[in-house]
């Protein structure tokens, strides 16, 4: 499976994103990718109000995703943020492409490092498993990362692949707990994770803005046994990876952790 990484930097405005969309997918497209991944918050960058920004996922943004992803006949997954029954958002990665459109609303919310994601958006409740192509793939975002059970669940449900899309906060120690919660889920799982974040703003000379995060690059592919594969440094890049379904298959027949677990 080809999967292409489009490590952007998101503005405020999801106009301006669609651009960033559609040029990662031209490149992802030129590239014989199957599977085009952005970050979580690909429509607009945290730090601003979401609610005026969200729209349904029938709405002009995710139909002009829909529309870029059916002209170049590759699976697209961006994070976008729809209305919640509530008033609040929701934390959406929009999943498009030839016979699939569905999407996952982000599980486990960011109320960490003095960030509180729920104060405005409403947390998902279902795990979700696509298929692309041959391919299993299940669905992550940033902060779900940080918890074994949702990645063992997707690979119960049939995922060799588990997609995390991401916009990781900054700080001391916070790539290094990036890169390690990144494979450790892989090893949890015995899958590949293909991990794409945010670019760090600082990195196209915008300076992120209170305690909102607005991410630090590093998009990584990590192996189901844990090695780190691909990996991107902080700017807007593209990385094309290719992924060995008989990877998969024999760390978990090596490490069957899937099967010796208790709990």
């Amino acid at each position: 499976m080809r999967i292409a990484l489009c490590q952007i930097v998101s503005t405020p405005d999801p106009r301006a994103n669609l651009e960033l969309v559609a040029d990662g997918v031209r490149r992802a497209a030129d590239a014989g990718a199957e599977l085009a991944v952005f970050p979580e918050a690909t429509m607009a960058c945290f730090g601003v109000k979401l609610g005026p920004l969200a729209e349904p996922l029938d709405g002009p943004w995710a139909t002009e995703v829909r529309r870029l992803a059916g002209e170049a006949g590759i699976t697209v997954v961006a994070g976008m943020f729809t209305p919640a029954p509530d008033g609040r958002v929701t934390n959406t990665l929009l999943v498009t492409g030839p016979g699939l459109d569905t999407h996952y609303d982000k599980i486990h919310l960011f109320d960490a490092f003095g960030f509180e994601e729920s104060r405005t958006v409403a947390p998902g409740e279902k795990p979700v498993v696509v298929r692309v192509g041959d391919t299993a793939v299940g669905l992550a975002t940033c902060y779900d990362v940080r918890f074994p059970g949702l990645y063992t669940r997707l690979a119960d449900e049939g995922a060799s692949v588990v997609v995390t899309a991401a916009s990781w906060g900054s700080g001391e120690g916070k790539r290094e707990q990036w890169e390690l919660l990144v494979r450790a889920r892989a090893l949890d799982s015995t899958s590949w994770v293909v991990a794409c974040g945010q670019a760090d703003p600082r990195s196209v000379g915008r300076e992120p803005s209170g305690k909102a995060p607005t991410g630090i690059g590093y998009s990584t592919v990590v192996s189901p046994l844990g090695a780190i594969h691909t990996q991107l440094a902080d700017a807007p890049d593209v990385a094309v990876v290719d992924l060995d379904p008989d990877a998969v298959e024999e760390a978990r027949r090596a490490v069957p952790v899937l099967l010796n677990r208790k709990f």
